[in-house]
């Protein structure tokens, strides 16, 4: 009686233990049935099944990255170029998911890889090669996303999240011809840019000249000015000094006009001896005898 109530007991306990699974952040799962879908369960935590009749598959729900080998495509001209790109996705829908890929990861990765692909070599084989490697990646992997994202949703259950081109490489010759195109885009801005500069600097020494001339006009008339108010209180000293007192405003006229005459020391005056400019040298009245 004991070893039956024992049986039974561990009976339970493993129907208990195989009936309840638990599904991890950043996982997704699905309950089985004979091979048959019976539910999902998308929330994580503890859940429920039947024991020994149903089973647990459990995906992780986290962002994948499909990192495919670089693809050659045709430009609008016909040109060949070399496409090195990388996916982000999820999965949207684990239900479609497991029906398309047995819940595989790598066959997942097989199938999604020629979905973008042929949305990549869509978006490239419209575009010419110009727009391709000047700035039109941008537009390009948008363009990928949403095509490839539309079909994956209902064939393979799963969120395209991102499309991003790491590297576009060009044949030698389509290299050379780029190059030097884009080298001579260069040298005309160049070019523009000098002539641009130049014409510029030509503006601001002109007008750096025409300030130079005002201020210098400026500076004359203002020194013309102060010097004519200075002459004319010169002339006004002069004028009170002579009235006041003339024979010495004459000797003092006079011994300017000496230390002018003989200032370097090296001048020569022919003079008469009864000159008047030398009269002071006879007479300190400046009265010739």
């Amino acid at each position: 009686m004991k070893i039956a109530s024992a049986i039974v007991a561990i009976l339970i306990v493993l129907g208990v233990w195989s009936s309840a699974f638990v599904v991890r952040e950043g996982q997704t799962a699905i309950v089985l049935q004979f091979g048959r879908i019976e539910r999902t369960n998308d929330q994580p935590g503890l859940h429920f099944k039947w024991p020994f009749v149903q089973q647990v598959m459990r995906f992780d729900a986290r962002i994948q990255t499909l990192d495919a080998q670089p693809e050659r495509y045709f430009t609008l001209e016909k040109k060949s170029v070399k496409v090195d790109f990388y996916v982000k996705w999820r999965i949207a829908k684990n239900t479609t998911y497991y029906l398309a890929t047995a819940g595989d990861l790598t066959q997942a990765r097989q199938r999604l890889s020629p979905i973008i692909k042929d949305a990549l070599r869509f978006e490239v084989n419209a575009r010419p090669l110009d727009e391709l490697i000047s700035g039109g990646r941008k537009d390009i992997t948008k363009r990928v996303r949403e095509l490839a994202d539309k079909s994956t949703r209902k064939s393979l259950g799963i969120e395209v999240v991102d499309v991003r081109i790491k590297q576009i490489d060009l044949p030698s010759e389509v290299s050379d011809s780029v190059y030097k195109r884009m080298r001579a885009e260069r040298t005309k801005l160049a070019n523009e840019l000098r002539s641009t500069g130049k014409e510029a600097g030509e503006k601001i020494r002109a007008d750096a000249d025409r300030q130079r001339q005002v201020l210098i006009a400026d500076a004359h008339r203002d020194a013309a000015k102060v010097r004519g108010e200075g002459d004319a209180t010169a002339a006004q000293i002069y004028a009170k000094t002579y009235s006041q007192d003339p024979k010495f405003y004459d000797f003092y006229r006079s011994l300017q006009a000496y230390r002018h005459a003989f200032a370097n020391g090296k001048g020569v005056l022919v003079l008469k001896s009864d000159s008047n400019f030398m009269r002071f040298f006879d007479n300190q009245d400046g009265n010739k005898r």
